[in-house]
């Protein structure tokens, strides 16, 4: 299984610390998981144009591709103005409608205030499902207060992202399962 922990944001700590957290999480759960953490604040990511996302180079070809070829993503957004920040839709923008058709994505927001709480849900979540996700439920929430000079320090906040991260790679397995059950019937 491949999964990508993506900090969807070009500036700031907290979500990268958090994100951070889930890619270990990954692999003390399972160690066979090919978990690659990509941060869009160490990627030169141009806008999306309409072209198909395979035409793309560089860091934008790599990012999307790494995207692409996962069968699980958990994606962290901070929330800034009420709102996901425009690097991690333009991933989104870069990707076919349908990119994440078979693939379980999970999602961890970070913000300043519990006032954003259901940013994810209005936002965040509609793309996903607009772009075919199969979406772990429930989300995490960081607030500011959970992290202190960079670490988590809030043992619900680390409960939640283990049970995140059990939920999202059971439910890669099970998708899988179910899938290949599936085209195994087709009997060619």
């Amino acid at each position: 299984m491949k999964l990508v922990a993506l900090s969807g944001s070009n500036v700031g700590t907290k979500t990268r610390t958090v994100m951070e957290y889930a890619a270990q999480a990954v692999m003390a759960q399972n160690p066979d998981i090919e978990v690659t953490l990509i941060d869009l604040a160490e990627e030169d990511m141009v806008f999306g144009d309409g072209r198909n996302y395979t035409e793309y180079t560089g860091d934008t070809g790599r990012v999307t591709r790494a995207i692409m070829d996962a069968d699980a993503l958990i994606i962290g957004t901070p929330i800034f103005q009420a709102s996901i920040p425009a690097t991690l839709k333009n991933v989104f923008d870069l990707l076919p409608v349908g990119a994440f058709r078979d693939k379980v994505v999970a999602m961890v927001t970070t913000a300043g205030s519990a006032k954003h709480y259901l940013i994810a849900q209005q936002q965040l979540l509609p793309i996903l499902v607009y772009m075919k996700a199969q979406v772990v439920s429930p989300y995490v929430f960081v607030e500011e207060k959970d992290l202190n000079r960079g670490r988590l320090v809030n043992d619900d906040v680390v409960q939640r992202l283990d049970r995140l991260v059990e939920d999202t790679i059971v439910l890669t397995n099970t998708y899988t399962q179910i899938r290949e059950a599936r085209e195994a019937s087709y009997g060619f």
